[in-house]
C-alpha cells in the first residue's frame, strides 16, 4: 500500500518548478547533444581504435554539466532542489527500502524489455565497441554508470517529467513525453534501441511518480548500466 509520503500531492505535482523558457532550453540542448552524440558514435564505429578513457570522461562531464544547468533553472525559479531529487533519506530503513524497490524494478524491467528484444539475445554489435576493456576503463565505466543513474534520472524524471506533468496537467502525458525525450537522447544506439529505452523511461517515470522520488530509479538505472559489462558476452 502506498504511504502518505509516496503519494504525489496533486497541487504540488502540477506546479512547474522552472520556467517554460528554461525547459525549452534544456530540451534544445538535449537535442543538440543527442545529435552530436549520434554523429560521434558513427565516427567512432568506423575508427580503427577508440579512446574509451577520453570518451567516458567527456560523457561524465557533460552529464554533470547538464544536471547543473537544470538545477540553476530550478533555483532561479525559487523552487526547492528536493523537487528534482525528492526528500532526502532520513533513516537507514529508507535507504534499504529504496534499494530493495530498485532491485525489484530492475528485475521486472529486464523481464518486460526482454519481450521487446532488449535482453535475452546476443548484444548488439553496433554498440559493442563502446564497452570497456581492462581495469581502468571498467572503473570509468562504473563511474559513468553511476553518473548516468544520478544525472539522467534527475533530468528526465525529476525535472522534465515534473515540468511536462505541470504543463499538460496530466501525469500520463507527462510520463510519456519524458519517456520519448529519454529515448530520443539515446538515438545513437539506433531506432530499435531508442524505442526500447523509451519504454524503460516510461517505466522509470511511473516508478518515480508512484514513489514520489527518483532515488529508486537512480539506483536501478546505475545497476543496469553496470551490468552491461557482465552480460556483454
Amino acid at each position: 500500500m502506498p504511504t502518505e509520503s509516496s503519494r504525489p500531492d496533486a497541487r504540488e505535482s502540477f506546479r512547474p518548478i522552472a520556467s517554460p523558457a528554461h525547459t525549452l532550453l534544456i530540451l534544445s540542448l538535449q537535442g543538440v547533444v543527442a545529435y552530436l552524440g549520434k554523429m560521434r558514435v558513427e565516427q567512432l564505429r568506423e575508427a580503427v581504435s577508440v579512446d574509451h578513457v577520453r570518451l567516458y570522461e567527456r560523457t561524465i562531464l557533460s552529464e554533470w554539466l547538464a544536471l547543473g544547468l537544470v538545477l540553476i533553472g530550478v533555483w532561479l525559479h525559487h523552487s526547492s532542489l528536493t523537487t528534482v531529487f525528492g526528500e532526502r533519506w532520513r533513516s537507514v530503513r529508507q535507504v534499504l527500502t529504496d534499494t530493495g524497490v530498485a532491485i525489484v524494478f530492475l528485475i521486472c524491467s529486464i523481464a518486460v524489455l526482454s519481450i521487446f528484444g532488449a535482453h535475452g539475445k546476443a548484444p548488439d554489435t553496433s554498440t559493442q565497441f563502446l564497452l570497456p576493456h581492462g581495469g581502468l576503463e571498467s572503473t570509468l565505466w562504473t563511474l559513468m554508470s553511476l553518473t548516468a543513474g544520478i544525472c539522467e534520472e534527475a533530468i528526465f524524471r525529476g525535472y522534465l517529467q515534473r515540468q511536462f506533468v505541470a504543463f499538460t496537467r496530466s501525469a500520463a502525458i507527462g510520463i510519456s513525453l519524458s519517456a520519448v525525450a529519454f529515448g530520443a537522447a539515446h538515438a545513437y544506439q539506433g531506432l530499435r534501441h531508442a524505442m526500447q529505452i523509451a519504454i524503460l523511461g516510461a517505466m522509470l517515470g511511473a516508478l518515480a511518480w508512484y514513489r514520489k522520488s527518483v532515488r529508486p530509479g537512480m539506483i536501478s538505472h546505475a545497476m543496469q548500466d553496470i551490468l552491461a559489462i557482465l552480460v556483454r558476452h
